[in-house]
C-alpha cells in the first residue's frame, strides 16, 4: 500500500487531501498545522511521497533529499514563481492559469514538473479555489496511479512575484484616478476572505473594507 504524508494547513489543500483519501486506499500521515509539524514524524513514517500542498514554510533539505516531496503551485510554472501567485496573476490581468505540481528542491518553485492542468482565474475567489481543488485532486490521483514523470522547467522563461502585504490591499486615490474598472474589480475580488480584504482610507483615518463588487456599464 502506498504511503503518503499529507502536509498543509490551507483549507483548499486539506480538501484535496480529503478527496484523494476518499478515492484511493492509502496509508496516510496527516500534518495539518505548523504546530503539529515534525521532521522526525515524517522520517519515522517513511513515506513513498510527501505532499506539501498549501505549505508556507521552508522545508529542510534533508527531507527533500531523503523523500520525493511534491508541492502544488497555482500558476503556470515557470511563470509566477513565488508568493501570492493567485493575486499576482489576477492583478496582472491574467484570465487563464495552470495548477502545477512539482518535485521540491532547494530553489523556489523550480523543481521538475510532474503535472499541470488548466484552470480559469475568472469569477469569485471561492470558485477559483474550487477549480484548484478539482484540478489538484485529479493531478494527484494521476501521480498515485501512474507514478512520477518529471519534466524540467525552462528556467529561462521564469518570472517571479512577491508575497503581498496587508497594506497593499489599499485601493489608493492614484489607482482610482489612473486605473480602469477591471483593475479595481480584480483587486477587490482577489482579496476576498481569507485574504486581507481590499479597503479605502477616509479623511478621518478609518478604513472601509470592500468584500465584493460588480461593474455596471
Amino acid at each position: 500500500m502506498l504511503k503518503i504524508a499529507f502536509i498543509g494547513y490551507r483549507s483548499w489543500a486539506k480538501e484535496i487531501y480529503t478527496n484523494v483519501q476518499s478515492k484511493r486506499e492509502l496509508e496516510v500521515l496527516s500534518i495539518l498545522s505548523k504546530d503539529d509539524f515534525s521532521e522526525q514524524k515524517i522520517i519515522n513514517f517513511n513515506p513513498d511521497l510527501v505532499l506539501f500542498y498549501g505549505w508556507s514554510w521552508i522545508t529542510e533539505e534533508d527531507l527533500l533529499v531523503r523523500f520525493k516531496c511534491l508541492m502544488l503551485h497555482p500558476s503556470p510554472l515557470p511563470k509566477y514563481r513565488g508568493g501570492s501567485p493567485i493575486q499576482n496573476q489576477i492583478i496582472s490581468g491574467e484570465v487563464k492559469s495552470k495548477v502545477s505540481i512539482f518535485i521540491m528542491n532547494n530553489a523556489m518553485d523550480a523543481g521538475d514538473l510532474v503535472g499541470q492542468s488548466n484552470y480559469s482565474l475568472e469569477g469569485s475567489l471561492d470558485s477559483i479555489f474550487e477549480r484548484i481543488i478539482s484540478r489538484g485532486t485529479a493531478l494527484t490521483l494521476d501521480i498515485i496511479d501512474n507514478g512520477l514523470k518529471p519534466v524540467k522547467q525552462d528556467h529561462k522563461e521564469a518570472t517571479y512575484c512577491k508575497r503581498r502585504k496587508p497594506e497593499e490591499s489599499e485601493i489608493t486615490l492614484s489607482e482610482i484616478k489612473n486605473k480602469d474598472s477591471i483593475y479595481i474589480y480584480n483587486k477587490i475580488r482577489m482579496l476576498a476572505d481569507p485574504y486581507p480584504n481590499a479597503f479605502i482610507k477616509t479623511i478621518d483615518g478609518k478604513k472601509i473594507f470592500i468584500k465584493d463588487a460588480f461593474i455596471v456599464d
